[in-house]
């Protein structure tokens, strides 16, 4: 079990899964750096489809702005 806040019901392989996409897509598109790290993000992105909170919620819990995590969702 992963934890945010409190407990979030994802297996660490889902974590794992959701990072390397984000970090190949990184790869792919040449990012700059970013505030969270692949791993980091993908737990944000899981947060928001599993619990539904508000990204100002999140953004909150994650110590970025609410714009911030909304890029990272979409």
């Amino acid at each position: 079990m992963l934890f945010y806040r409190a407990a979030v019901d994802l297996s660490r392989p889902t974590l794992i899964y959701v990072a390397g996409i984000i970090r190949r897509h990184r790869k792919t598109i040449g990012t700059p750096w970013r505030r969270l790290n692949p791993g980091q993000q993908a737990l944000l992105v899981l947060v928001y489809l599993r619990k539904g909170e508000t990204f100002t919620e999140i953004a909150a819990g994650f110590g970025v702005s609410a714009a911030t995590a909304w890029r990272y969702v979409e």
